[in-house]
């Protein structure tokens, strides 16, 4: 008996921690300013957050959760969730256009690194004037400390990768 209520048990813990994962944004319409003058439209289709393992796209006016599993220091897999529940090993990233002046539109990129070492990886961007992908330089993250990234001018999206842990 004592065996049987743990097995239920475990099994209702794991589908209540499946419920949470989100591995894919639904569709939607995305809409920003692309220069002073000019508006940029696209739809964004139902799509995986992570296009390949570990490499994760965040379209602009995204907020999302990126849970890690750590092994030997190292980040071994990562996946989108719905709530925060896991704080100590979770990410946030808010990607976000600041387009209240249209003579100084800004795109900022915040994130949230909960781990006791720097957090560190790379970024490639696509904007609504160049429609092609340009690397982008980031600043690693101290540990348990947060980041601001800014850019000024649209971005669209952009492809987050090499997670790393040092």
């Amino acid at each position: 008996m004592k065996t049987l209520i743990v097995f239920l048990f475990s099994i209702f813990s794991l589908s209540l921690y499946s419920q949470n994962d989100k591995p894919k944004r639904s569709a939607y319409s995305l809409e920003i300013a692309a220069t002073e003058t000019q508006q940029y439209g696209m739809e964004v289709k139902e799509s995986p957050y992570f296009v390949k393992e570990k490499i994760l796209q965040i379209y602009c006016g995204e907020k999302i959760f990126v849970e890690c599993e750590i092994e030997a220091d190292t980040i071994s897999s990562m996946k989108v969730v719905e709530k925060n529940i896991n704080p100590e090993k979770t990410i946030i990233i808010d990607f976000s256009q600041n387009a209240e002046n249209r003579k100084e539109i800004r795109t900022d990129l915040y994130v949230k690194n909960p781990f006791s070492k720097i957090l560190k990886y790379n970024a490639s961007m696509f904007t609504p004037i160049s429609q092609k992908w340009k690397s982008t330089s980031i600043i690693p993250i101290d540990p348990k400390l947060e980041n601001f990234e800014m850019w000024p001018h649209s971005i669209i999206t952009l492809v987050l990768e090499n997670w790393k842990l040092e």
